[in-house]
């Protein structure tokens, strides 16, 4: 997490347009489907691990994981950057009321946090004056970081696709960090976080959604790791003598 918070500010300070892609088991699944993801992740300032499977899958390859990064726990630490530098923050997405109370939760939390604004369009497609004119307000309040809950992977792409016309400095998309703040979902127990069970907490607080989804998840991992041990076994050299 240091690292992440530290790469913000560079970021935000250089000024450029550049975004975090928050990359969870489920991100990973979908970006075989979406193949434009692997073009919006090659772009990113960095890719970061949301999910305890993918930390523990990586120490299959050349340069393991330390930890996970939890949008949840990214979301507290970028608002905490930006209450002590002045960065002022705009809050986008989730179902209507929930950015701003996640927005306000934030600001008992860090007083001196500004919040640029908040915005909750509605789900689906929108005209293209309705687009322009979100990215308008958006623009007019000037933000340094703007936080996007709009679902995986609409968020990633609609950031990709609005960079550099919206021009603030930090983009990111954070899922349902939204609505662990705001209380609409309960976030899981720190014990269950940290023995990487945060997972199966979702899953039994929201079965008919997350189960189905968890599933998919858990086969795509078995294949993952299944290749990947097959690839360091090819590459083993084992010796005749």
């Amino acid at each position: 997490m240091p690292g992440a918070i530290a790469l913000a500010e560079q970021v935000i300070r250089a000024g450029h347009p550049e975004y975090f892609v928050t990359a969870n088991l489920n991100y990973l699944m979908l970006a075989e489907e979406h193949p434009r993801l692997d073009e919006i992740n090659q772009r990113s300032i960095a890719v970061l691990a949301d999910g305890f499977p993918i930390v523990q899958r990586s120490r299959f390859s050349v340069q393991p994981l330390p930890t996970r990064v939890a949008g949840a726990d990214l979301i507290v630490e970028l608002s905490r950057l930006a209450a002590d530098r002045g960065y002022r923050i705009f809050f986008l997405g989730a179902a209507p009321g929930v950015a701003r109370a996640a927005a306000d939760r934030l600001v008992e939390k860090f007083p001196a946090l500004q919040v640029a604004g908040c915005l909750s369009p509605p789900f689906g497609t929108i005209t293209a004056a309705d687009h322009q004119a979100l990215l308008e307000e958006i623009r007019q309040t000037q933000p340094d970081i703007l936080l996007v809950a709009f679902g995986q992977p609409k968020g990633e792409c609609w950031i990709f696709d609005n960079l550099y016309e919206l021009g603030i400095p930090l983009s990111v998309q954070l899922g349902a960090s939204f609505d662990f703040l705001a209380g609409t979902a309960r976030r899981a127990p720190v014990l269950w976080q940290r023995i990487g069970c945060e997972w199966l907490y979702r899953a039994l607080t929201n079965p008919r959604r997350l189960v189905p989804r968890y599933v998919s998840n858990a086969l795509f991992l078995a294949r993952q790791l299944l290749h990947d041990i097959t690839t360091s076994v090819k590459n083993w050299k084992f010796s005749s003598t």
